[in-house]
């Protein structure tokens, strides 16, 4: 095997390298993907997972293979604290003196890694050729000084914590380090982000768009030791380190985490329902709904604009899922959305809405929400802004529209329901 094919197939399953140092719980579709990510892209990128899905150690081999690969670049890595980073950089010093990756860099380059420099900051290997002085790879606390660094890879990691949660002027203070990672980073480099969320408004805010891995979809996890986290932690904590979402307070309506099916033909002659918006920081959010015995099938999107943007998009998904007619409101605009939607050759059924908006959604959604089956696809924000809803929430579309369907099946109970498909 030639050097470039041994660094090919090294690239390809980094999670057998891992096993080999003794991470006997590496997956390559999972673990060995994390890594190849962090290694060979090019661009930003934001990595969200669950505690104790081996996250940062992912990060500690993939750090370990950059300072072998990208031998000419230097890296800065941060995490919240220095201690936070000393644990890091020497588990990354660990993983290169080893005997396996001592063995892998000796039959690709011929020469024994050395360590040329190590503190509990800074790491510097001889595969380093770089010119400039700066260490080969720097951590830093987010409280140290930035003034003056640059680098070529800048990695983040776990600098979002449970101070973010409950502090504003940490979260703006986190926020504000993060922004000048932007002058720090030389031309064409790259910053890399890990880490879980804590706060709608935390520095995640400013990362690029995450690739989330919460504990549903991973498979580290089986049922008996989510229920068993989830007892042992509040509401709020198990929501962030585990499911990647945040929830409001924690007498939140809705905790127990969405079902989904890929079944469309699950919502075929069911109904559909707009909370639209015209204007302002409203969104308008669209739901479909269909009842089978004890279970509402539901599929729900979001968009923040205005109802007449979005209109023939709703409508194409309500042919698209036999679902009719669409109810609206009609307190606000008198009937105006339900004519705009009958002009567009589609049934509409406006109403007059007489409930107290959070109890309707208390009521109702709260009612109903063990027995809900999502449709895939639907909006990830739809169902954020349900998880996250409270009385002082501050925005209430999706889940104000989710129990207008629960409402009207609720209802009907068994009342008969001629659909406008025919079915």
């Amino acid at each position: 095997m030639t050097h470039q094919q041994m660094a090919t197939e090294l690239l390809t399953h980094p999670a057998a390298l891992g096993r080999a140092l003794g991470y006997e719980d590496f997956r390559d579709d999972l673990h060995g993907k994390w890594i190849t990510d962090i290694v060979t892209r090019d661009d930003d990128m934001t990595l969200q997972a669950h505690r104790g899905s081996f996250k940062t150690t992912c990060l500690c081999v993939a750090i370990a293979l950059m300072m072998v690969f990208e031998r000419e670049k230097n890296m800065i890595f941060l995490r919240k604290t220095d201690s936070d980073v000393m644990e890091v950089i020497k588990n990354i010093q660990r993983i290169m003196a080893s005997d396996v990756f001592q063995a892998i860099y000796k039959a690709l380059t011929g020469e024994r890694l050395e360590i040329i420099r190590s503190t509990g900051s800074e790491l510097t290997t001889s595969a380093y050729v770089a010119p400039r002085g700066a260490a080969q790879l720097l951590g830093i606390g987010i409280g140290g000084s930035l003034t003056g660094k640059h680098a070529d890879i800048i990695i983040t990691d776990d600098i979002v914590n449970l101070k973010d949660r409950t502090s504003h002027a940490e979260r703006e203070r986190t926020k504000a380090v993060y922004q000048e990672l932007q002058n720090v980073r030389n031309p064409g480099g790259r910053i890399i982000n890990t880490g879980t969320p804590w706060h709608k408004e935390d520095a995640f805010s400013l990362m690029p768009e995450p690739e989330l891995y919460d504990c549903y979809s991973t498979g580290m996890l089986d049922e008996a030791q989510i229920a068993k986290l989830r007892q042992s932690m509040s509401p709020s904590l198990f929501a962030a380190n585990y499911e990647l979402r945040h929830i409001a307070i924690e007498n939140a309506l809705f905790l127990t985490p969405p079902v989904f099916t890929k079944d469309c033909d699950s919502l075929r002659d069911g109904v559909a329902h707009i909370d639209a918006a015209y204007g302002g920081e409203d969104y308008t959010a669209f739901t479909c709904g269909k009842r089978q015995g004890d279970t509402l099938y539901m599929y729900g999107r979001m968009w923040h604009g205005h109802v007449d943007t979005v209109l023939d998009a709703i409508i194409a998904d309500c042919q698209r899922l036999k679902c009719g007619p669409i109810m609206c409101e009609s307190n606000a605009d008198k009937s105006f959305l339900a004519k705009e939607i009958i002009a567009k050759g589609f049934k509409a059924r406006p109403y007059t809405e007489h409930e107290n908006k959070y109890l309707k959604i208390a009521e109702y959604l709260r009612k109903w929400w063990g027995n809900i089956v999502w449709l895939e696809g639907t909006d990830r924000e739809y169902l954020t802004q349900i998880m996250d809803y409270t009385e002082d929430a501050e925005h209430d579309d999706a889940p104000d529209s989710a129990s207008c369907i629960c409402r009207w099946y609720d209802r009907r109970k068994g009342q008969a329901y001629v659909s406008p498909f025919g079915g």
